[in-house]
């Protein structure tokens, strides 16, 4: 059995999409700090949240082969 070369590409794939996410949500730190402390961490609650979605579809390529 040899092994896939899908699950390296797709953690280099997870890897980039935290990166790309990290770098996003820090470009509008300028704009969020000047908001209310509450909408803060209302706004960095979901933002840690949400990069967790599109991880499925890669997840399952990863394991199947399918989108």
């Amino acid at each position: 059995m040899t092994p896939s070369w899908r699950k390296p590409v797709g953690a280099l794939a997870i890897v980039a999409l935290i990166i790309v996410w990290c770098g996003l949500v820090t470009s509008l730190s300028a704009i969020v700090g000047g908001w209310h402390w509450v909408l803060q961490a209302v706004f960095y609650l979901v933002a840690g949240i949400v990069w967790i979605a599109p991880l499925k579809p890669v997840l399952r390529w990863m394991e199947t082969g399918r989108w």
